[in-house]
């Protein structure tokens, strides 16, 4: 076997999944996206995985943020999630299985992370409570999201 077909048959892909539970409470839940694929923006890759991956700690970030909107999915050159909400919410992470990290996130109606009834449609991972560079981020069927209602957020990152 060729060393090109031998490094294209060993090639691994990155891929993610989130998931939007939308809660309110006495009702538990009242929406669910489902699972859904991820979109990866070259900045995330660059930064978040191959500056760490080459030492260079300095300029590598980490997801620490979740950030839900209303806007449409970000291309793969894209800095911001399309129409975010007032409020990011701080992730936790862990590795749920071989390959896989999972970041999850509360946004908690105490919190305002909507001041009004929002139709939330995307929902993106950053590095910082507020501006900062995506990692990656995609859209989800529109959810009407009411100011006395929170979201749980799960969104896994895998390497297959």
């Amino acid at each position: 076997m060729s060393k090109t077909k031998q490094m294209a048959k060993d090639s691994k892909k990155l891929r993610g999944f989130f998931r939007i539970n939308i809660t309110e409470d006495g009702k538990g839940v009242v929406g669910d996206s489902g699972w859904c694929e991820n979109q990866l923006t070259n900045l995330g890759i660059n930064q978040y995985l191959l500056n760490w991956l080459a030492g260079d700690t300095g300029s590598g970030k980490s997801v620490t943020h979740m950030a839900l909107g209303t806007g449409g999915a970000p291309a793969s050159n894209a800095t911001a999630l399309g129409g975010e909400v007032e409020v990011r919410a701080a992730v936790s992470t862990s590795i749920i299985a071989s390959r896989t990290a999972q970041f999850t996130a509360n946004f908690a109606s105490s919190a305002s992370f909507v001041t009004t009834t929002q139709s939330l449609s995307n929902v993106g991972l950053f590095n910082t409570s507020s501006g900062g560079t995506l990692f990656a981020g995609n859209t989800f069927a529109s959810s009407s999201v009411a100011s006395n209602q929170s979201i749980n957020a799960s969104y896994n990152i895998q390497l297959s």
